[in-house]
């Protein structure tokens, strides 16, 4: 009990300028994250260089971690990813979780892997046409772990974990959740 009234105290000592800068800080983190998907599915190596530190690092798992954001923009550009984007690629993100540390985030997030289904029957959908309809390919968990820079948030580290039924996605997952558990 002592531990909740420390921290409701602590958030109502906050200044109006601690909150709007805490707001604005979500704001810009909800946008940085928001934009993987698209630059993924448009090979825009540009975004990925602009949105990781220079010596930034992205964990894919399975064997696959690159660092340096150029390295790590240059994936959109491979003859693998590009035959991945003709062929109908979609990253879904769904809404990531951020807890803010002064001039550090963690953002956790899930990530769906869309593809169309080009073995399906053709599906109507009233009013929205007809298609073979689109397969989950993968989905993952996601760790971003940020940094504030002069130029705003950037990507420090990304860790990506397919939701497979092991430990390492979850483990992802349970960090989301961490702050409750002293609650």
């Amino acid at each position: 009990m002592a531990q909740e009234i420390a921290q409701e105290n602590a958030r109502e000592s906050r200044t109006l300028e601690d909150r709007i800068r805490a707001i604005e800080d979500r704001l810009e983190i909800y946008n940085l994250i928001a934009g993987h998907p698209p630059s993924a599915d448009t090979g825009a190596d540009y975004f990925t260089r602009a949105v990781y530190v220079e010596d930034g690092e992205l964990d894919l798992g399975r064997g696959k971690a690159t660092a340096g954001h150029e390295t790590i923009a240059a994936v959109t550009k491979t003859p693998a990813h590009q035959a991945a984007i003709a062929g109908g690629l979609a990253h879904f993100a769904g809404l990531p979780r951020i807890e803010l540390d002064g001039d550090r985030a963690v953002v956790t997030s899930y990530l769906q892997i869309l593809t169309p289904h080009p073995t399906a029957a053709l599906h109507e959908v009233p009013n929205h046409g007809v298609s073979k309809g689109f397969r989950i390919h993968r989905v993952a968990a996601n760790r971003w772990e940020l940094e504030r820079t002069a130029a705003g948030w950037k990507i420090r580290r990304r860790t990506v974990r397919t939701i497979d039924g092991s430990e390492p996605p979850r483990e992802i997952l349970r960090g989301a959740l961490q702050s409750y558990e002293s609650r």
